[in-house]
C-alpha cells in the first residue's frame, strides 16, 4: 500500500494529522491488521511569497491574513489545544513565519536517496518550527534536520541552497502531481492514487478507511 502525503512543513494541521495517521496505524497493529506500507511526502506550499529572508513571527502574519491580533490568537490557540490532544507541544508564541521551498528541497532530495529517512526529516523540519521556535528557512537549521540521516553537511546544503534543476522540478513536479488531483488543501492523504483523505481525520476514521482500502 502506498500513501503519499501531501502537506506543508509549516501546516499545524498537517502535523497533527501525522499523528493521527501514525495512531490510526497503531489501531490498526492491535487489531492484528497489518500492511506492506510505503509512505511518501510530496511538498505544498501554503504560503510561497514568504520571505527567505530574516525570519518575522508568525502570530504577526496570522494577524495580517485573519484580521487582527485577536482573531490571530484564538486560531493559534485552537491549533495548540488540538496538538496537545496527540501529544505535540506547539510554541506558536516563538514559531517564525518561513518560506519553505527550501525545506521541500531538501524532503524531495531525502526521498530520492534516502526514502526510509524522510518522515525522520519531515518530523525534525516540524518540531524545529512549531516548538522550538527556528528558523526552517535557514539552510543550516534544516541541514541540523536531516542529521538522522548521516549524508554529507556540505552535500545537503547545496541541495538546500544551491541550483540544482534535477531537485527544483521535483519540487514543481510535486506542486503540479497535486493540481492534477484537485488537491487545494493540507493535509490530503492519497492512498493508491485512488483514494484522497482530505484534512487531519481523526486516528478511527483513519483506520477505518485504511481496513477497506486493505481489504479491497
Amino acid at each position: 500500500m502506498r500513501v503519499e502525503i501531501v502537506s506543508d512543513v509549516v501546516c499545524p494541521w498537517c502535523y497533527i494529522g501525522k499523528r493521527r495517521f501514525e495512531a490510526a496505524l497503531a489501531l490498526l497493529a492491535q487489531e492484528g491488521i497489518t500492511t506492506d506500507l510505503t509512505m511518501t511526502y510530496r511538498a505544498f506550499q501554503l504560503d510561497p511569497t514568504a520571505p527567505l529572508g530574516p525570519p518575522t513571527p508568525v502570530r504577526d502574519a496570522y494577524a495580517k491574513k485573519f484580521g487582527g491580533v485577536d482573531r490571530a490568537d484564538h486560531i493559534l490557540a485552537t491549533v495548540t489545544n488540538a496538538a496537545a490532544a496527540e501529544g505535540l507541544e506547539f510554541r506558536m508564541d516563538v514559531a517564525l513565519r518561513a518560506n519553505t521551498l527550501r525545506a521541500h528541497r531538501l524532503l524531495s532530495y531525502i526521498g530520492r536517496v534516502q526514502p526510509s529517512s524522510q518522515g525522520a526529516v519531515n518530523e525534525a523540519i516540524m518540531r524545529a518550527y512549531f516548538t522550538e521556535g527556528k528558523d526552517i528557512a535557514d539552510p543550516a537549521t534544516l541541514v541540523e534536520c536531516a542529521s538522522c540521516t548521516m549524508l554529507d553537511h556540505s552535500t545537503l546544503t547545496t541541495v538546500v541552497t544551491g541550483e540544482n534543476d534535477e531537485i527544483e522540478r521535483a519540487v514543481r513536479d510535486d506542486v503540479a502531481w497535486a493540481a492534477a488531483r484537485d488537491i487545494t488543501a493540507v493535509p490530503t492523504f492519497v492512498v493508491n492514487d485512488s483514494l484522497a483523505v482530505p484534512g487531519a481525520q481523526d486516528a478511527p476514521t483513519f483506520a477505518r478507511l485504511m481496513k477497506k482500502m486493505i481489504a479491497r
